[in-house]
C-alpha cells in the first residue's frame, strides 16, 4: 500500500517521500498494455491480435514510466488534500533516480518532493499605530493659478520675432550632441514646445533676445531643475529619474516663438470648462474649481495615508520564509526557467511581493472583504461612462449594458478590475481602523512624499 512520509529538511521546508509497492502501479500498467494491444495498428497483424510481448517491447517502457508517475502524483495530491499543509506554490521534485524504473523487475519505488511552508504571523495594530493624515488646504492662490493654466490652455497662440518674456513659448529642435556641440550619430532628435519660464534663471536670461534660427548648446541637468528636469527627461524618452540621461548635452535650435493670449473670462469659456453646469460668473467658476481641487487633494492625502499603512503592515509584520525552496521555485517553477543567479537576484523583490500577498489575503479573509459581480459591473460602467462622456455619449445609452456584458466575458479585464477594487476595499478598511494625527502641508510637500514612495 502506498504511503507518504514527511520530514523536515530546513526552515519551513519539508520533504515528502511517496513510497509505492509494486501492487500500487503494476495492475494499472498491465491494464494499459492490454488496451494498447486492442487498438495497436501494426503491419502484419490484425487489429487486436498483436502479441502481448511485442506490445510490451514496443510501448512498455513509456507506459510503465507514465503509470508510475501518474500513481505518484495521485498519492502526493491525495496526501496534500487530506493533510492540508499551508504551502507555497506547488511541490518541487527532488532528484530522483528514474533510470532505476524497470518494467521487467517491478519493485518498491520512492519518489521525493520538497514543499515550502508558510509561517504564522501577527499583523500590527493599525488603531494604535502612529500615522499622520497630511492634508492640503486649497487656497485662493491655487485656484487662481489653475484658472490661469486653463486660460492659457484654451488661449490663442500669437507668433513673435524674439524672446522677451518668461511666458513666451519656444518651439525648439533638440539634437543630441557632445559638450563641444558636435552632433552624435544616432542621437536623439526631437521637436518640442517649452515655456521660457521652465528653464532655470540663468538660461532664461540667455534666451532673452534670441530669435528664430538661433542655436545654443546646453546640458539638461544644468538647464532644468526639479520637476521641470523630470518633465524634459520624459519628453525626450528617458525615465524621469535617469541621472545619466540628465548629464547629456543637446543643441537647441529655435524654430518658432510665440506668446499665448489668455482666453477671456466669459460664459463661453465657463461652459467649455464645465459643460452643462451653467456657470455664468467668475465667482461661480472659482467655487466649482475650488471644490474640484479639494477633492483631488483629499484623494492624494488618502493615498499618502494608505502608503503609510502599507509600510506599517509590510515592515512591522514579522514573517519567515523558506528562502532556499522559494529560490529553487523561482528557477524551475515559473512559466520561464531562470538561472540560479537570476533567481537569487529576483528573490528580494519576490519575497516582498509574496509577503504583501499573504498580508492582504489575511485581511481580506478575516474581514470578509469581497467584490461582487454587481460591484464589477458598476465599476466598469462608471469607467466606460467616464471615457465616452469625455467625447459626448449623447442621450441614447441603450448600448451600454451590452457593452458591459462583453467586458464581463474578458477574463483579463475582470481580473484587473477585481484586483483594483479589492485593493481599494482593503485600504478603505485599514484606513477606517486608523486614528491618524492631522497635519497641514503644502501641495509641494505632499507631492514630494508621494514621489519617494511609489508602489
Amino acid at each position: 500500500m502506498a504511503t507518504v512520509v514527511r520530514e523536515n529538511i530546513g526552515l519551513l521546508n519539508d520533504k515528502l517521500t511517496v513510497k509505492l509497492q509494486k501492487e500500487d502501479y503494476l495492475p494499472s500498467f498491465e491494464k494499459k498494455l492490454k488496451e494498447y494491444s486492442k487498438t495497436a495498428n501494426i503491419p502484419g497483424f490484425r487489429k487486436g491480435m498483436v502479441p502481448a510481448g511485442m506490445i510490451k517491447k514496443m510501448y512498455g517502457a513509456g507506459v510503465f514510466s507514465d503509470e508510475v508517475l501518474r500513481t505518484i502524483e495521485k498519492e502526493l495530491y491525495t496526501y496534500l488534500d487530506k493533510e492540508r499543509p499551508d504551502i507555497f506554490a506547488q511541490p518541487l521534485p527532488l532528484p530522483n533516480e528514474m533510470s532505476k524504473l524497470d518494467m521487467y523487475n517491478p519493485a518498491e519505488i520512492d519518489f521525493s518532493f520538497e514543499i515550502g511552508l508558510k509561517s504564522a504571523f501577527e499583523l500590527p495594530n493599525i488603531a494604535t499605530a502612529k500615522l499622520t493624515h497630511h492634508k492640503v488646504e486649497v487656497t485662493d492662490i491655487m485656484v487662481t493659478e489653475e484658472i490661469n493654466r486653463m486660460q492659457l490652455k484654451a488661449g490663442k497662440m500669437n507668433e513673435k520675432e524674439a524672446v522677451d518674456n518668461e511666458e513666451d513659448v519656444v518651439n525648439v529642435l533638440f539634437t543630441e550632441c557632445d559638450e563641444n556641440s558636435i552632433d552624435l550619430e544616432g542621437g536623439i532628435v526631437k521637436e518640442n514646445s517649452v515655456l521660457v519660464k521652465y528653464f532655470n534663471q540663468k538660461m532664461q536670461l540667455q534666451l532673452m533676445g534670441k530669435k528664430i534660427g538661433d542655436n545654443f548648446v546646453f546640458q539638461l541637468a544644468s538647464t532644468f531643475e526639479g520637476d521641470k528636469l523630470e518633465m524634459m527627461l520624459q519628453d525626450l524618452g528617458f525615465a524621469k529619474n535617469d541621472e545619466a540621461a540628465a548629464q547629456k548635452y543637446f543643441n537647441l535650435q529655435i524654430k518658432t516663438i510665440g506668446i499665448v493670449e489668455k482666453r477671456e473670462m466669459n460664459e463661453e469659456f465657463f461652459n467649455e470648462v464645465y459643460p452643462g453646469k451653467e456657470i455664468k460668473t467668475e465667482t461661480e467658476l472659482r467655487t466649482a474649481l475650488k471644490s474640484e481641487i479639494e477633492k483631488y487633494w483629499a484623494s492624494q492625502s488618502a493615498n499618502q495615508l494608505h502608503d503609510q499603512i502599507y509600510h506599517l503592515l509590510l515592515d512591522d509584520t514579522k514573517m519567515e520564509f523558506p528562502q532556499p525552496f522559494l529560490t529553487r521555485w523561482l528557477e524551475n517553477g515559473g512559466d520561464k526557467p531562470k538561472t540560479k543567479e537570476e533567481a537569487e537576484a529576483d528573490y528580494p523583490n519576490f519575497q516582498k511581493q509574496l509577503k504583501w500577498t499573504l498580508i492582504s489575503d489575511t485581511i481580506i479573509k478575516e474581514n470578509k472583504l469581497e467584490v461582487s459581480e454587481a460591484d464589477l459591473r458598476a465599476s466598469m460602467k462608471e469607467e466606460v461612462s467616464r471615457y465616452f462622456g469625455q467625447m459626448g455619449m449623447g442621450e441614447d445609452t441603450s448600448w451600454l449594458e451590452s457593452y458591459i456584458d462583453r467586458m464581463m466575458k474578458d477574463e483579463k479585464q475582470v481580473d484587473a478590475t477585481y484586483r483594483r477594487m479589492i485593493t481599494e476595499k482593503l485600504f478603505a478598511w485599514a484606513a477606517s481602523q486608523a486614528k491618524p494625527t492631522e497635519k497641514i502641508v503644502t501641495s509641494e510637500e505632499l507631492v514630494a512624499m508621494q514621489q519617494n514612495h511609489q508602489h
